[in-house]
């Protein structure tokens, strides 16, 4: 009797700890429910401020950072705005968006190089078609030139066909800068010729100057000359259009190291900085020619020297500033492009710039009768000393006095006419005179003869009766005057 309340008290004792041991893991249960609601609850939160970061983040890049990124694709100096949140760089959403970026540009770019090849090709046709009708209408043109000689039809003929040139030289631009043909082959040609037609293409053409330092006979291979053509035309349109109508534009041909240069210099605005790099990067020929840069309307003059300074060879420079604060654009040919065409058998164009260079014949060789030599005296004829140095062959050329053939005189005009002096009939000409003398000569007579055609005006009875015989001693006065001319001019100088 006394064990069963032992045992039952045993048991509820057992019970009452299982209870507690059971309550206790309920309690801790419960915390760590609540403590994980919590952290859910704080992920959630957590991922909502992601989604909306991640979304704000893609927002941006729809609206900002992708057009910079595609207009950056034509403008290089443009730049592209970064993530609105800088913890994004670096991490994996961040690189995707970079990604994103990159392969827009590159599609881009690709379209775009696409779009404009096609453009470029249509162009072609077009100019090709443009330059056949034009070539046509100047073989037209210049048919009419010749079988008329009208001085009016032909000063309008002149006009229409330089009108005819310059558009010309328009659709030619258009197609060099889309990948065509320049289209002329021409024969071997003097530089200065290339020069003298670039020069003839262009509007207000009568302001160029051409300064011709070159040695007689340089030439241009024939596949150089129609390329040197075209460029020397736009630099010189560039020039001129940008420049005051009351200005020159002065283009200086030289010989260099490495070849010949044509140097076009123009008083005009001038570029700046960005300008001026833009623009030789143009010219350069180095980057791909689109036709969405160069504006609109577009500007195709540089590009085509790029293309053309690319093909042929050539070098073209457009960074620095003439002398009169405008812009200096050389252009350089190399000797491989350069040729010599004899002067003598084919000559340059009559409009082209003489050369400043004398031939060797006349840099080796003294003339008898030369200005320069000491004291105004002729040298013997048939005697010539030797130079102590070689002779200077950049000096420039020296004017010489032409020897005047002997006439024989007239009796009368002996009687009239004093016998010069000694030292003036030595030798086979004339003595030699300074320039100054040589023009104080020749205006004395210019005005005697017309003061003396005012007097015989006033008396025409008189001038009527002695007619014939003025006309027969015409020759002998003239004479008579020149040297009378001569002798005072001398006996001046001597005083």
């Amino acid at each position: 009797m006394i064990q069963l309340p032992d045992l039952a008290v045993g048991g509820l004792a057992a019970g009452t700890l299982s209870a507690l041991a059971l309550a206790g893991t309920l309690l801790r249960l419960r915390r760590q429910q609540s403590r994980q609601r919590a952290e859910i609850s704080a992920l959630h939160h957590q991922l909502d401020a992601s989604i909306r970061a991640f979304t704000a983040e893609v927002e941006h890049l729809a609206n900002h950072r992708v057009p910079a990124a595609a207009r950056k694709v034509a403008h290089p100096h443009l730049e592209v705005p970064g993530p609105l949140q800088p913890s994004v760089l670096g991490t994996p959403a961040g690189i995707a968006l970079e990604n994103v970026l990159l392969a827009l540009q590159s599609e881009v770019s690709a379209q775009r190089t696409r779009v404009d090849a096609a453009a470029q090709a249509g162009m072609r046709g077009a100019t090709r078609e443009i330059q056949a009708a034009l070539y046509r209408l100047q073989d037209a043109l210049r048919g009419l030139q010749q079988r008329y000689d009208d001085p009016e039809l032909a000063q309008t003929l002149f006009q229409l066909d330089h009108e005819n040139e310059q558009s010309l030289r328009r659709a030619q631009v258009a197609a060099v800068v889309c990948g065509a043909w320049v289209g002329l082959a021409r024969e071997e040609s003097h530089l200065v010729d290339a020069v003298t037609g670039g020069q003839a293409r262009l509007a207000g053409y009568q302001r160029v100057t051409v300064h011709n330092h070159l040695e007689p006979g340089t030439a241009l291979v024939s596949h150089a000359v129609e390329p040197v053509a075209i460029i020397v035309a736009e630099l010189l349109d560039n020039a001129l259009r940008h420049s005051s109508p009351d200005t020159e534009v002065l283009v200086s041909l030289a010989h260099v190291h490495h070849g010949v240069c044509v140097t076009v210099d123009d008083a005009g605005l001038g570029m700046t900085r960005d300008e001026r790099e833009r623009a030789q990067r143009l010219v350069a020929g180095d980057d791909p020619i689109l036709l969405t840069d160069l504006g609109d309307p577009p500007r195709m003059g540089l590009a085509a020297i790029g293309r053309l300074t690319r093909q042929f060879d050539l070098g073209v420079d457009v960074s620095s500033t003439s002398p009169y604060g405008g812009v200096r654009a050389v252009l350089r040919i190399d000797k491989h492009l350069l040729s010599r065409i004899d002067p003598e058998e084919r000559p340059p164009a009559a409009s082209a710039a003489p050369t400043t260079r004398r031939p060797a014949s006349e840099q080796t060789a003294v003339p008898p009768h030369a200005y320069g030599t000491e004291h105004g005296e002729a040298e013997p004829a048939g005697h010539r000393t030797a130079p102590d140095t070689a002779p200077d062959t950049d000096a420039l050329p020296q004017r010489r006095r032409r020897t005047r053939p002997a006439v024989p005189e007239p009796a009368a005009a002996e009687s009239a006419v004093p016998e010069p002096a000694a030292e003036h009939t030595a030798g086979a000409g004339w003595p030699a005179r300074s320039p100054r003398d040589a023009a104080a000569a020749l205006g004395a007579l210019q005005s005697g003869t017309a003061a003396a055609r005012a007097g015989a005006a006033e008396l025409p009875g008189a001038f009527a009766a002695g007619a014939d015989d003025t006309e027969q001693t015409d020759h002998t006065d003239d004479r008579a005057d020149d040297d009378l001319a001569d002798d005072r001019t001398e006996g001046g100088a001597a005083r």
